[in-house]
């Protein structure tokens, strides 16, 4: 084979990729908005509530930073979640400038049946895949994001 046919193999199999990756990204997505519909928090929300459960108490650059999304975005989600009562903003006792996010009562019970839902969507979702390809998948799109985000 060719030097060049090689190379342009190899440009249509990450194209192919991408195309793949982003289809299944786009469609795990919305099946999973599907599936935790019914908890009343939409799946941005709710993990935003879920890490603040988990992280709490914690600053906003530090939330968004463990989830991925810009603080803007951030700020909008902890905005919407503070009127519906679940999460909560307090001074941080060491530095007057930073406000830090906890999640109310009613917050920790709506992250923990999120999460219970979230687990088992994952399940259902993923179960098409043996444990090991689970594995590999995971290993693999860490490595991914890592090598965007480095």
């Amino acid at each position: 084979m060719s030097r060049s046919a090689h190379g342009n193999q190899s440009r249509q199999r990450a194209v192919d990729l991408a195309d793949a990756f982003g289809r299944a990204g786009k469609t795990l997505v919305r099946a999973l908005d599907e599936r935790l519909g019914d908890h009343g928090v939409s799946t941005p929300r709710s993990k935003v509530l879920f890490e603040v459960n988990r992280c709490g108490p914690v600053r906003l650059t530090d939330l968004a930073r463990t989830i991925g999304i810009t603080q803007g975005t951030a700020s909008t989600l902890i905005d919407a979640l503070v009127r519906e009562g679940l999460i909560e903003r307090s001074p941080d006792d060491s530095d007057r400038r930073v406000t830090l996010l906890k999640t109310t009562t009613a917050g920790r019970a709506q992250a923990e049946a999120w999460a219970t839902a979230y687990t088992a969507a994952a399940e259902e979702l993923f179960s098409i895949l043996s444990s090991k390809e689970q594995l590999v998948m995971t290993d693999m799109l860490h490595r991914l994001a890592d090598s965007v985000t480095d």
